[in-house]
């Protein structure tokens, strides 16, 4: 379950909870160029988890609808894998949110598709937001 938990001009927080794992955030970030994406990953005790942090900026711009963000150089320090990940957001208004991840040069994919068109109760705080 994914939901927008916090919205400012500046941010938007979206915890992305698997059953009871309340670990994962995604944080997109306005900055002076485009948007960022950073996966913020939390223990349950709410301290950050070794391998956080990562994401990247968007490096052409996007549309309202979809956004690109490629590793960053952060990304490719802490996880030399994911150098060539690129993160991709789409929403179609009122329809679904997608979250998708491809790794250049290989194989990986990896994709979800939210629907929006039903509503469900808000769970409970990411780890480390109560």
């Amino acid at each position: 379950m994914m939901h927008v938990r916090e919205c400012s001009d500046r941010q938007i927080l979206v915890p992305f909870h698997v059953g009871e794992d309340r670990s994962r955030t995604w944080v997109l970030t306005r900055t002076g160029t485009g948007l960022r994406l950073k996966h913020d990953h939390r223990h349950r005790d709410g301290s950050e988890d070794e391998i956080t942090q990562y994401g990247g900026d968007t490096a052409v711009p996007g549309s309202a609808e979809r956004q690109e963000f490629p590793a960053d150089a952060h990304t490719a320090s802490l996880i030399p894998a994911a150098s060539t990940n690129v993160w991709t957001v789409e929403l179609v208004p009122g329809e679904a949110f997608v979250y998708a991840l491809r790794r250049e040069g290989t194989d990986r994919r990896f994709r979800i598709r939210f629907d929006l068109t039903r509503r469900v109760t808000a769970p409970p705080a990411p780890w480390g937001h109560d």
